[in-house]
């Protein structure tokens, strides 16, 4: 079942690339409490994902973060490897990037992605949501080949 706007998010268990290597991170950490930007992408480093969808957040971040968002999460089905440097290759030090390398998470969500005709089997759709101390408030989730409804101009406007 895909989560919807009202529903509490699941919990959980992300990666994070720390200086001293990949940390575990729970989905209590993430919400708990917190007012979250929460965006997901089809895969780092993919065009879309890399020209268009992460870098609207990074330059909308301090207007994000102004509206009462304590922070700004991207998550992928990819390692914390990749996604660290991935962050660190769109300067998105401002940015929480979650490696949701099985798709366990996204699974939990109801938004994954079979893009195994492409190569890159189980992902997450693209998708956009503001969560509020736990509570979906908004949920955009994006069309094939578009990123209209989760991005930062679409977050933003939810704020």
């Amino acid at each position: 079942m895909t989560i919807k706007v009202g529903d509490t998010v699941p919990a959980g268990k992300f990666k994070i690339m720390t200086a001293e290597g990949p940390k575990e991170i729970s989905s209590d950490e993430v919400f708990k409490g917190k007012k979250v930007a929460f965006f997901a992408v089809p895969g780092a480093f993919t065009p879309g994902c890399s020209i268009t969808h992460l870098p609207g957040f990074v330059v909308q971040a301090d207007k994000i973060k102004a509206k009462g968002v304590d922070t700004i999460a991207c998550m992928s089905v990819n390692d914390a490897f990749v996604m660290g440097a991935w962050g660190k290759a769109q300067n998105a030090e401002e940015l929480l990037m979650l490696a949701d390398g099985n798709g366990d998470y996204t699974a939990a969500l109801g938004l994954e992605l079979d893009a195994t005709g492409f190569g890159m089997g189980k992902r997450a759709k693209r998708f956009g949501m503001i969560v509020d101390k736990g509570k979906v408030t908004y949920l955009g989730i994006e069309a094939p080949g578009e990123i209209k409804v989760s991005s930062a101009d679409a977050i933003l406007a939810q704020l």
